[in-house]
């Protein structure tokens, strides 16, 4: 199958340098590096990109029967960009996309000043979830993160990490990476699942015993289910210390699996140089980390993924430090962290929130949501998502207006016309 999109706006390629590699510094947000001029078309066969050239020059080689008339275009294989900015497929990086349950009325809580540990102690958070998440069937969990992961291709979300981690006993854990693995097959974003088996310590069990069914039971079953490509620990004062943190990640990379934690989310436990020494690919929530930390993860190849989402919905002031990666040269990205308590898939409103509350430049941002969390998916292979390249996947987005900036100036709203995924078109 092939299409052709033609009379594009300004193209945000993100593909300059060694594309195995993230974006750093000044490059990220230099437009001469990564953005093309306007009239350009892209041609699309078998999922991949073919060739990026001028529009009139692929129409008279591929479609020279085309009139330029848009309503009329041959089997609908030509779309007419009118003119829209294109930008590479959203790569979120972090969520927590299959769970069952509400959790409305927490916002209340916190407003009388309880604070996220204080409500899970009242039988709230995470282990609220687990109770309903516990009581579904694998087809209502499927429908569930169909539901939600339709909505983040609509949103320009096409390549997503999923994590379990509202089950915490094996069998549920096993169920929610099977959910995951039914809804990647199902939908045309790509999903990359991650066994967050030590997310909380379940009621029924002592968090020495529960420890101990994760590393001698979950995990052999999950390495042995085969759909899980990376483990990750809760790492915060409260839920999983750093040394009981290094005990079940270590024990995961014996099995195979890499690691992408979360760390620093509440305060500076150390939990980002734990990252490092792991070896893990991200290291997420990083509010707190300190700038030591921060040099050594970046030296250690460590992506740190922020989530201001999650600053957001928790009624915080004080947004991720975010800057203090770019003008320092750390590497980092930025994700959505969907879950019950932070109900927000859309990664323009994460974008939105880097550019207006955290001071990142809106094409740095979108370096921040494509072509550095591809880094942390698409580990080795011939192709990457997150960028705009021949002979890479054709997954991107064309928005409603010529200029790649305003991907991210919107919230509230959705700024995309169109998403490509893989090629296809999402209806």
């Amino acid at each position: 199958m092939r299409t052709l999109v033609v009379n594009a706006g300004e193209i945000a390629h993100m593909s300059h340098g060694d594309i195995s590699k993230p974006l750093i510094g000044e490059d990220m947000g230099d437009k001469d590096l990564n953005i093309f001029s306007k009239g350009l078309g892209i041609l699309i066969e078998g999922g991949l990109i073919t060739s990026i050239a001028d529009s009139e020059e692929l129409v008279s080689e591929y479609f020279p029967s085309w009139d330029g008339d848009s309503e009329k275009s041959v089997n609908k294989d030509i779309i007419d960009a009118k003119g829209g900015a294109i930008i590479p497929g959203f790569v979120d990086s972090h969520t927590h996309l299959i769970w069952s349950g509400d959790r409305s009325n927490e916002m209340a809580l916190r407003q009388k000043g309880l604070s996220y540990s204080e409500i899970s102690k009242l039988g709230g958070g995470i282990s609220k979830t687990v109770e309903s998440t516990r009581n579904c069937s694998i087809s209502e969990l499927v429908n569930l993160g169909l539901r939600r992961v339709t909505m983040a291709l609509k949103l320009g979300t096409t390549t997503m990490e999923a994590k379990s981690g509202y089950g915490l006993n094996a069998e549920s854990e096993l169920a929610l990476l099977e959910a995951t693995s039914q809804v990647n097959q199902r939908s045309l974003c790509d999903i990359h699942a991650t066994w967050l088996g030590a997310h909380d310590i379940p009621k029924e069990k002592s968090k020495e015993d529960y420890i101990d069914e994760m590393i001698n039971l979950q995990l052999p079953m999950v390495v042995d289910q085969g759909i899980a490509k990376w483990a990750d620990v809760f790492c915060e004062p409260g839920w999983f210390t750093t040394e009981e943190t290094i005990e079940i990640i270590s024990a995961s990379r014996k099995m195979g699996l890499r690691s992408r934690i979360h760390v620093d989310e509440f305060v500076d436990s150390g939990g980002l140089g734990v990252a490092a020494e792991l070896g893990s690919i991200s290291a997420d929530h990083v509010a707190k980390s300190n700038d030591e930390s921060r040099a050594i993860a970046n030296e250690s190849g460590v992506m740190q993924t922020f989530l201001p989402g999650t600053q957001y919905v928790m009624g915080m002031t004080d947004f991720p430090p975010i800057k203090k990666c770019l003008d320092n040269s750390w590497a980092f990205s930025i994700a959505t962290d969907f879950n019950p308590n932070c109900n927000s898939i859309s990664m323009p409103f994460v974008g939105s929130l880097a550019t207006h509350r955290c001071g990142i430049d809106p094409i740095s941002a979108l370096a921040a949501s494509t072509r550095n969390p591809s880094t942390t998916i698409t580990n080795g292979g011939s192709t990457r998502c997150g960028i705009i390249s021949e002979n890479n996947p054709a997954s991107f987005n064309i928005l409603n207006n010529g200029n790649v900036e305003s991907w991210c100036q919107s919230p509230g709203m959705n700024p995309i016309s169109q998403t490509i995924a893989n090629g296809l078109i999402v209806k």
